[in-house]
């Protein structure tokens, strides 16, 4: 029981450094251009459809759980986090290398995508430290409080992956190819 205070302790140590870590890094380097390098604009249309494939692997998870299928569910969670990564190295390499594009639609349609795209930053922010504490749990075989986290951080989880994939069919028009 004491080895596994002290080892949750210290998983949570290092999911605070990588919770704060990580946005930092991302605004930081969202803002640098890379000199001399070709705009990655085949990028958008790929982290988008991780996101979308994340979704359903979330949604696939959740299946294998409730089937007490529990090595699918943890392949498929190991597997979101992977392309969670993936998403995130895409997202801030063609960033890096292109222009943001702005959004060109009017009226009730521009609130619409700035409340969904504000809403899919904010939580995209605040689900790093809940999936790696969730993941954590189930790490330490901590199933009961497992359980309990990933309830908040599967809706939260999937309404990030989903409303990424909206926010980029809706700004993709918009995109300079």
């Amino acid at each position: 029981m004491e080895d596994t205070i002290q080892k949750e302790k210290k998983f949570n140590k290092r999911i605070t450094i990588i919770s704060i870590v990580v946005p930092l890094l991302v605004a930081f380097l969202f803002g640098r251009k890379l000199p001399g390098v070709e705009p990655l604009s085949f990028l958008p249309p790929i982290y988008a459809s991780i996101n979308g494939l994340t979704a359903v692997l979330l949604c696939f998870a959740v299946w294998a759980i409730k089937n007490g299928k529990r090595d699918l569910h943890q392949k498929l969670m190991t597997t979101c986090i992977v392309l969670s990564v993936a998403f995130l190295l895409m997202y801030v390499a063609y960033h890096m290398t292109s222009e943001s594009t702005k959004f060109g639609g009017e009226g009730a349609i521009r609130y619409v995508y700035f409340i969904l795209l504000i809403s899919h930053i904010v939580l995209s922010i605040a689900i790093i430290p809940l999936v790696l504490r969730t993941y954590a749990r189930a790490y330490l075989k901590q199933y009961d409080r497992h359980k309990k986290l990933a309830r908040i951080t599967f809706p939260i989880w999937l309404y990030v992956a989903i409303t990424g994939v909206i926010v980029y069919l809706m700004i993709s028009p918009y995109y300079a190819y």
